[in-house]
């Protein structure tokens, strides 16, 4: 077991890490930054993403559009500074992206297609097909290559940060409210070693926490990771009850994670209909299938609770089926791999679990509460979303804070002075190999279970005290495995969700009013 030093060590590989990693060392070359991600670098909910990202670009468009349908979107609990912040940044964002190669849909005479999402009032989505975060994630690993004062860490998974309690002497009292982050334990899956990185700044740039729900949209690493070790660090986590469902994931009973069917199709101008062909959402919401994403999946859920039947359906029928496929070969072919046929069959679709809208507490420049540790993306909570995510702005949002981020450690590089610092390396003493990992599998199913039969898009005070009860059991339980087993990847993530889905239960608690995401049947 060794210690290791980065000046900047960030934790994920997503757009938001990446974003902060390219400009941080471009403008300081001197300066190291280490990238630990505990896959591939490529696997992240960035590189899941189909919309794309949401700009004003067009004459006809305005920031103040684009911030009454954010608000809007957000129920209003949106921090408005944050909203304009971001919002006015997105075309330089953007067109940086563009200088770096990325590359996006547009016309022979190079005008952009500006797609529409559900909440939009104009046409301001930028995108790739239906593969824009794939294209903006290579698009930063080419830039990462290029960066030789860039080492990226795969299959390297952060176990805690390390804070004062870890590193100060005799500690009597741990201060809240005056905590540092000095590095973070982390697991070299390769080796099975623990080794200490201590760093100068450390972000956290871990994603979501969708596999804390049986069915997601989020891939299997989704683990709410970054939140959990911010939480246990005692970093201040806001928000987290509002827990995003896309209406419209592919029904596959019994598939992880669920294939995303975009926003944007109902933007094209699909609809969507009940078993009887009929239309339900201009019953609900003025804007039909256009409305933002917590009144559809409300809508959704409502209908299948009133009818029995298992899913609902997306209507492509009528559309242009060369444009349709133009702009969403990958849907289309998913779709027929499983024998749907889109330019005759109706899609079968229900609501997942899909975005975080709350996380780890940051200010403009992204700082957490904890000193020297930032936190960006998903794993973020800055005040853009408020009570519910509007289309497309995640990707814009780690773009913008991955900038400001980046801003705050290059003015302030005097701060990173060479400090000796008495950091213990991780034991594991006590501790033995397990011989089978069916425990930990059976409570990460059980977790996931009780997460979607009690704490999903409709709630009560009644289901969330029984959620609490069983959850508590799990936990203790993962918690005796925790301090007598060698750790694993598998152990870890189970613990991570074990803290989300706590921290979910507890804010919806404290939660007095229906709010965009947030939806309880006792404040009806």
């Amino acid at each position: 077991m060794s210690v290791k030093h980065f000046d900047v060590l960030i934790l994920g590989s997503g757009v938001a890490g990446l974003s902060t990693a390219i400009k941080t060392a471009k403008a300081l070359p001197d300066v190291s930054v280490g990238v630990i991600t505990k896959s591939f670098d490529y696997e992240s909910n960035t590189k899941y993403a189909q919309g794309g990202i949401a700009v004003v670009w067009d004459k006809l468009d305005s920031f103040e559009s684009h911030i009454e349908d954010t608000l809007k979107a957000g129920d209003y609990l949106n921090d408005r500074e944050v909203v304009r912040m971001v919002i006015e940044e997105a075309p330089k964002r953007l067109n940086e992206l563009i200088a770096w190669g990325a590359e996006f849909d547009a016309d022979k005479k190079g005008n952009y297609d500006l797609g529409k999402e559900g909440g939009h009032s104009a046409n301001r989505i930028i995108h790739h097909k239906d593969i824009t975060g794939f294209e903006i994630e290579t698009t930063l690993l080419e830039q990462v290559k290029n960066l030789p004062n860039i080492t990226t860490l795969q299959h390297h998974f952060a176990i805690d940060l390390i804070t004062d309690h870890h590193v100060k002497e005799k500690i009597t009292k741990f201060d809240k409210a005056n905590i540092t982050c000095y590095g973070a334990y982390v697991l070299d899956e390769n080796t099975q070693e623990i080794e200490t990185y201590t760093a100068h700044k450390v972000v956290v740039a871990t994603g979501g926490a969708g596999q804390v729900y049986a069915s997601t949209t989020n891939p299997i690493i989704a683990t709410g990771d970054g939140i959990a070790i911010a939480y246990r660090a005692k970093a201040k986590i806001k928000d987290i009850e509002f827990v995003q469902f896309h209406p419209t994931a592919l029904y596959q009973p019994g598939v992880s994670p669920a294939f995303l069917i975009s926003e944007a199709v109902r933007g094209f101008g699909a609809h969507l209909v009940n078993k009887k062909g009929e239309r339900f959402m201009f019953k609900i919401d003025e804007r039909g299938e256009l409305a933002s994403r917590d009144i559809v999946a409300r809508a959704i859920d409502n209908e299948l609770n009133i009818s029995g039947e298992d899913c609902v359906y997306l209507d492509c029928r009528h559309l242009d089926f060369d444009k349709f496929l133009e702009h969403f070969p990958n849907i289309y072919e998913k779709c027929m791999s499983i024998g749907i046929d889109a330019k005759k069959d109706l899609i079968p679709v229900v609501p997942a679990c899909h975005y975080f809208c709350g996380g780890i507490e940051v200010d403009k420049q992204g700082k957490s509460s904890i000193k020297n540790m930032y936190a960006c993306g998903e794993a973020s909570c800055t005040g853009l979303h408020g009570a519910n995510r509007l289309a497309s702005n995640s990707l814009l949002e780690a773009l913008v804070y991955g900038h400001n981020i980046a801003n705050d450690i290059i003015e302030n590089k005097k701060e990173f002075e060479n400090k000796e610092l008495n950091v213990p390396k991780w034991d594991a003493e006590g501790t033995i190999a397990p011989k089978e990992l069916i425990l930990i599998k059976h409570n990460r199913r059980a977790l996931q279970t009780v997460m979607s039969d009690f704490v999903a898009i409709v709630r009560s005070n009644q289901r969330l005290s029984k959620a609490l009860k069983k959850l508590d059991e799990i936990y203790l339980d993962t918690e005796e495995i925790y301090k007598t087993t060698v750790l694993s990847p598998q152990l870890c993530e189970l613990r991570n969700l074990n803290a989300v889905a706590y921290l979910v239960v507890k804010q919806s608690q404290k939660r007095k009013e229906n709010k965009g995401a947030f939806y309880s049947l006792d404040l009806v």
